[in-house]
């Protein structure tokens, strides 16, 4: 039986900086601000928070992945905001998915990507 909802929690540092980076760039809802913790709505039913008050993961081994179609879209839009994107989005045929990689202020890796047969 499914969850109702997911909600990924990670370590931030600089809660400001987070804050600015989710909201002002990547534009996700605030939908809960906890003082200590910020939620962000990455979708329907999956959110990510970031709290100033859990352990520091080994940042190497994550990557936040947010799917969409509309890859390219998002790819212009974070290289007009200053984001740093490595390379273009490509197609990757031994995951068959089309994405990208960038950082995020606390230096987590994030990838948009689309699946070339989608999730269901």
């Amino acid at each position: 039986m499914p969850f109702d909802q997911t909600v990924t929690f990670l370590h931030t540092n600089d809660l400001q900086a987070t804050a600015h980076f989710y909201e002002e760039i990547l534009e996700l809802p605030l939908v809960r601000d906890q003082g200590v913790c910020r939620i962000y709505k990455t979708s329907q039913d999956a959110y990510l928070g970031f709290c100033t008050h859990l352990e520091i993961p080994h940042q190497k081994g994550i990557i936040l992945t947010l799917v969409t179609d509309n890859v390219n879209i998002w790819y212009e839009g974070l290289k007009a905001k200053g984001v740093e994107v490595t390379k273009p989005p490509i197609h990757n045929p031994k995951y068959q998915i089309y994405h990208f990689f960038f950082k995020d202020p606390n230096g987590y890796t994030l990838e948009i990507q689309r699946f070339d047969e989608a999730l269901n």
